[in-house]
């Protein structure tokens, strides 16, 4: 690609993430109100004709690893997996 079009398909990729952000902005806001109306109910559910929304609280276990480290720094050293990842930055 010549940099004319690089720079074209840079500016294009910026107003989508734009785009993107506004909708995400948007669903948010559409969830925040279904989630007043659920508290202001005291309820989780809500349905309609076609749809069905909850909102629930989750409880989930997950491993200190930053506690087991300072605990057990053997331990945590033999269990830890090291992976590498490529991240992709337009700035």
């Amino acid at each position: 690609m010549s940099s004319t079009e690089l720079n074209s398909k840079v500016q294009e990729l910026r107003e989508l993430r734009r785009m993107a952000d506004e909708l995400d902005a948007e669903i948010t806001a559409i969830q925040d109100l279904f989630k007043l109306e659920m508290t202001n109910r005291n309820v989780d559910e809500l349905a309609g004709t076609d749809w069905h929304v909850t909102w629930k609280t989750v409880s989930t276990s997950r491993l200190d690893v930053a506690a087991l480290k300072k605990a057990l720094p053997d331990v945590a050293n033999a269990f830890t997996k090291a992976s590498t990842s490529r991240r992709f930055v337009i700035a």
